[in-house]
């Protein structure tokens, strides 16, 4: 499912109060307001990570400078990812315990070792490897986790480009009505639906439909047609 939600503004009451009483492994960038979830455990992106020395890269040029060599390790560890595709969780653990992970631990050790001035993008990109090792480790600790967010930023990418052509965005009515459209779009993708036909069948069928008769309307629920589905 991929649920969009407008919060009016960036605070940590704002995610605690999204996500209420809910306990878990939560995927996300190295925003401070995640960091006062209570009961919850963050999941660093790597990709994150990556490009803080993707852009340290582009100042220092060299092939043997600390920017290219991180951007390496995370590079490496990428490959590792896409190695492990079409392995159960239960298997990818086991390789990433025997390969993911040495390789993490190698890294954070070199990174811990370097000394460079402040207000530097390199510095900048090992500062944010360091504050949030326990986040970037914690991948490793289930095969069903993945290595970056990606899936995360892909879902709002068409949201942040829409809405700068969409007038009803400026106002908090307008942007909790496209936070649900685009919830309902973007799961029905997610799930194999033709959002088009998808949406021709709800507003068709749900008006006359008992509230207790949802879910069966929902991407996954029975009552879909195949009409909807992409072959």
């Amino acid at each position: 499912m991929v649920l969009y939600d407008y919060q009016p503004g960036r605070g940590g009451q704002y995610p605690d109060k999204f996500l209420q009483n809910w306990h878990g492994h939560l995927h996300a960038d190295g925003y401070s307001s995640y960091r006062t979830l209570k009961d919850v455990t963050l999941i660093g992106c790597w990709a994150h990570l990556r490009r803080k020395f993707d852009e340290a890269t582009k100042i220092s040029k060299g092939e043997s400078s600390a920017a290219k060599i991180g951007l390496d390790y995370c590079n490496r560890l990428f490959a590792l990812e896409r190695d492990f595709e079409g392995l159960s969780p239960e298997q990818r653990h086991d390789a990433r315990q025997k390969q993911s992970v040495p390789l993490a631990e190698e890294f954070f050790a070199w990174a811990k070792a370097q000394n460079f001035p402040p207000k530097l993008a390199i510095t900048r990109a090992l500062s944010y490897a360091e504050n949030h090792e326990k986040c970037f480790t914690t991948v490793f600790c289930d095969g069903r986790f993945e290595l970056s967010n990606n899936r995360a930023e892909r879902s709002i990418k068409p949201f942040v480009i829409g809405r700068k052509n969409w007038m009803f965005s400026n106002s908090v009515r307008g942007a909790r009505a496209s936070a649900v459209a685009f919830s309902v779009i973007e799961t029905a993708k997610e799930n194999g639906l033709k959002p088009f036909e998808y949406l021709k069948f709800l507003l068709g069928a749900v008006p006359n439909t008992k509230n207790n008769q949802l879910n069966e309307f929902l991407p996954w629920g029975d009552a879909v047609p195949e009409g909807c589905r992409i072959c």
